[in-house]
């Protein structure tokens, strides 16, 4: 996991924007979202979900390019044989990628979450930023689920049932996905935390923490609305998004216009990986979260969430 998010080590996302901070004041920098920027709304989590959909349908499209290349997730395939590295091509890839983001801060930032083992990844070489606290600690981290849904359900729903021998371009690929879909799904710990501080359903989150009563907590951060709202904004995304342009201004949907093509992945694919697999693991972080919220009772967000 990434331990007590919000630490004072802080972290600068990929270490892209903004210098050091002098004497180590709170920084206005994460990947696509400036913490310190309050207050931090619902409004604005959710339009920080809303971008994160064009990211996760374009990261799909471009895995979509290459065949599905099982060699690649095959633990022990002699054709990727590292000393010393026991597990499978993406594994191997994803700590090379991950120890260079780590250098870099990425994981210092309290919305990034590394799949390889934390203690396994290198310390920064850059100085320490520091964020304002906005989580209590925990170390929630559902990347090997993420991992999982990602390898049975996505990637063989999106890639020809092939191998082209791209095993390079398909991995990176592979990893960008990755990184988007976790990004996402443990961006609800911030969810979480706004709607705990919310003081029209407080009371009744602690009531419900108290008592340990998962599914109440559950049914309590639900919004079927919302949630029927996305579904049909990223399923109309992956439609637009998936569409081939012409040089002549036709654009092609499923063989219906002027110079028809295929959608570049299956139509419901997005729609389907939100319903069965986001909005549940997302969900699932926002209930673990809140349930050990309370072993902090003095914890307070060094930024408001706008209540």
């Amino acid at each position: 996991g990434a331990g007590c998010v919000g630490a004072s080590s802080g972290g600068d996302g990929c270490g892209r924007k903004g210098p050091p901070a002098k004497n180590f004041d709170l920084v206005n920098y994460s990947e696509g979202m400036n913490f310190s920027e309050g207050p931090l709304t619902l409004g604005r989590i959710r339009d920080e979900l809303v971008k994160m959909e064009d990211a996760i349908i374009f990261a799909l499209i471009e895995r979509a390019f290459f065949a599905h290349n099982k060699p690649i997730y095959e633990k022990g395939n002699p054709h990727f044989a590292h000393d010393g590295f026991d597990g499978c091509f993406l594994d191997f890839i994803l700590k090379e990628i991950e120890s260079v983001h780590a250098k870099v801060r990425r994981y210092t930032s309290p919305d990034e979450y590394p799949f390889t083992s934390a203690q396994s990844l290198p310390a920064p070489v850059l100085p320490p930023l520091r964020f304002p606290r906005l989580l209590c600690p925990n170390d929630l981290n559902v990347n090997s689920h993420i991992r999982q849904v990602y390898l049975d359900s996505i990637v063989p729903a999106i890639c020809a049932d092939r191998d082209d021998g791209n095993y390079g371009s398909a991995v990176t690929k592979d990893v960008e996905a990755l990184q988007i879909l976790s990004r996402r799904v443990h961006f609800g710990k911030f969810v979480a935390e706004a709607k705990f501080q919310d003081p029209s359903t407080h009371d009744e989150y602690v009531r419900l923490i108290k008592a340990g009563d998962a599914a109440g907590i559950e049914a309590l951060l639900t919004n079927e609305a919302v949630e029927r709202r996305l579904l049909r904004r990223v399923r109309n995304k992956a439609a637009v998004y998936g569409q081939e342009i012409t040089d002549n201004g036709a654009v092609g949907v499923g063989g219906k216009d002027l110079d028809p093509q295929p959608l570049r992945i299956p139509l419901d694919v997005v729609s389907d990986l939100y319903e069965r697999h986001v909005i549940p693991l997302t969900k699932e972080v926002e209930v673990q979260y809140l349930l050990r919220r309370l072993d902090y009772p003095d914890f307070q967000p060094e930024i408001s969430y706008g209540f």
